[in-house]
């Protein structure tokens, strides 16, 4: 037998690793940060984070269960207590029944849409995602070895996709679809009337499970946040996937979770027992707290999200030859700025979103995500969820800099 006398990485490392793509939130936070390092002060609008800190009675809850002892292994779907309060939730915000055994809590709502691609997706099986995307959501059907079907989206449609274009993209492989509302990255949410076109589609095919990402359910700037799940036809194909990190700006404290049906609970428990475990005790009793918060302290924090995004507004319309809609929720504008693609300021040439990404960032120090990354070029996603000043002086920079551009 020949002796390996180098190690070969190529060989070593799957298939599946070798055909992801790198998360590129992740990977702009790392240059940003090695430019923090260099002591290069850089605005970073293009975190998908909010900019705030965890409320008071919220960061108290994780005081004490640290002091009450909370630091041994949870059980694998969240504390029943956790579970309970999510069962509270969806009663109180939207009238959906669950009981908690149709509650997986997870490390992040990242983590509960893995769980459930994980826990359905076999190689080949087809995956609609509408364009522009979440960014992980076609390496994590990539993960599972299924095949990602794109909608493709417009700026005049909101881009939000059509029961028409979904029809379409039905074929007897279909195991999911997934999407959010409101989006990310475009801040688009689906109406009541959108959302009912879609149920009589999906209505006739109860082998295609929904995947509803509402992650920035409670940072909508419509009336209100409709689920899919509000509709009973399709109420049993539904998995509802949400979290901590945005409306109670909590990211760093990883707490997701998913409510579906229980068979698929039961699948994702199984799934999470062999890979993570109950996620942080701590953290769960964090998120108790949180999901008690009273609906006046959300909507405060909506209102102050929902005031930055009008300032930013304002200040995008004054940027010459740039396109934006006014989003309906989250925190991002999702900019076209195909008008600038082909122009140049001295070396630079600006061929692609990414390299108008790369000039914002080394001439104006602001940070902006290229649309490549959503499965949409031409276009950059500016996040508004940070301090007022900030953000004033990021967008002023931007401005300042595209006007160089010819």
């Amino acid at each position: 037998m020949e002796v390996d006398t180098l190690v070969n990485p190529d060989f070593l490392l799957s298939d599946v690793v070798k055909k992801l793509s790198k998360s590129a939130t992740l990977a702009l936070n790392q240059k940003v940060a090695e430019l923090k390092r260099k002591n290069i002060e850089i605005i970073n609008l293009g975190i998908g984070e909010p900019n705030f800190y965890v409320k008071d009675h919220i960061k108290n809850a994780a005081k004490k269960a640290v002091e009450d002892n909370y630091s041994f292994y949870s059980p694998v779907a969240g504390f029943d207590e956790l579970r309970e309060a999510i069962v509270e939730k969806m009663k109180r915000d939207y009238n959906l029944d669950y009981k908690k055994e149709q509650i997986v809590v997870s490390n992040g709502a990242k983590h509960s849409i893995m769980n459930v691609i994980l826990a359905t997706v076999n190689p080949g099986d087809e995956v609609i995602i509408p364009v522009p995307y979440w960014v992980s959501y076609p390496e994590m059907i990539k993960i599972a070895n299924g095949k990602p079907v794109f909608i493709k989206t417009s700026f005049e449609n909101k881009f939000k996709f059509t029961a028409e274009q979904l029809l379409n993209a039905i074929t007897p492989k279909t195991k999911l679809l997934i999407y959010s509302s409101p989006s990310n990255p475009t801040g688009s949410v689906f109406t009541k009337k959108e959302l009912s076109e879609f149920v009589n589609v999906l209505k006739d095919f109860k082998n295609i499970l929904i995947v509803s990402d509402e992650i920035y359910e409670l940072l909508n700037f419509t009336d209100e946040h409709i689920s899919i799940a509000n509709f009973e036809e399709v109420f049993d194909q539904v998995v509802i996937i949400n979290g901590i990190s945005k409306t109670y700006s909590m990211p760093g404290y990883r707490i997701g979770f998913m409510a579906g049906p229980e068979w698929l609970a039961n699948a994702v428990i199984k799934l999470q027992s062999h890979m993570t475990s109950g996620p942080s005790s701590i953290s769960q009793m964090a998120a108790i707290e949180a999901f008690k918060s009273s609906r006046a302290e959300v909507t405060e924090y909506r209102n102050t999200i929902m005031r930055l995004r009008d300032i930013a507004y304002e200040l995008l319309l004054k940027i010459p030859y740039i396109k934006t809609n006014l989003p309906m929720g989250a925190f991002y504008f999702f900019v076209d700025i195909s008008n600038y693609i082909g122009t140049s300021y001295l070396n630079y040439k600006i061929n692609s979103d990414s390299d108008l990404c790369l000039y914002l960032l080394e001439t104006a120090k602001v940070a902006t995500v290229p649309g490549i990354e959503f499965g949409m070029p031409n276009y950059i996603r500016i996040s508004f969820a940070t301090n007022e000043n900030i953000l004033i002086e990021g967008i002023n920079r931007i401005k300042e800099q595209l006007t160089k551009l010819s």
